[in-house]
């Protein structure tokens, strides 16, 4: 990686918390420049805008995230245990926030849902992913006979990704984990309803 890749790798990092924590609109180019120590032309001399700099952080964070939950569930060596893994991860929210300010889906999407069309179908790609690698957890669970071959995976999916997505919003905003728990809970019985 030469200078310039590393410079612009450099802003992408430590912009993602700034923008994730206050919001694209909240985030002045002000913020980014006093956190960076750089000068206005060292900025724009890597990025033309800062919708520009937004589409890579958020591309940043979507490899972290990925990266990140991998490597939550990867020592897991059934499909019941990755989704232990994931429901444990998910009681200790916001601790095991890697980022702060919050998920990005939800603070991302939510500002980009009438403002920004381009990020916003980066946030649904995202959203598509995580509920793809439910389904696929499931079907390994299946296809291993841990659970029934009738499980709907396609429809746990969704449930299980909007269920943890609410209960991720409603833990920041009331700062404790106790909805949280109860929906850990009711996914946990899921599971077990479907396993053999």
């Amino acid at each position: 990686m030469g200078k310039a890749e590393r410079t612009r790798q450099f802003i992408i990092e430590t912009a993602a918390p700034i923008f994730n924590t206050k919001g694209i609109a909240g985030t002045a180019i002000s913020d980014i420049l006093s956190a960076t120590k750089l000068a206005k032309g060292g900025l724009y001399g890597n990025f033309s805008s800062k919708e520009e700099m937004v589409m890579e952080v958020f591309d940043y964070i979507t490899v972290r995230n990925k990266q990140h939950l991998l490597s939550v569930t990867a020592g897991a060596a059934t499909a019941r245990e990755k989704f232990e893994a994931l429901f444990d991860h998910y009681a200790r929210y916001p601790m095991s926030e890697t980022l702060g300010g919050g998920c990005p889906i939800i603070n991302f999407g939510a500002e980009a849902d009438d403002t920004n069309p381009g990020l916003k179908k980066k946030v649904g790609e995202l959203i598509r992913y995580y509920q793809s690698r439910i389904e696929l957890l499931v079907q390994l669970g299946k296809d291993k006979g841990e659970f029934h071959p009738d499980w709907d995976g396609k429809k746990f999916a969704v449930q299980m990704f909007t269920m943890l997505e609410g209960a991720v919003l409603v833990t920041k905003v009331l700062n404790s984990n106790k909805q949280m728990l109860v929906v850990l809970d009711f996914l946990r019985a899921v599971v077990q309803q479907h396993t053999l």
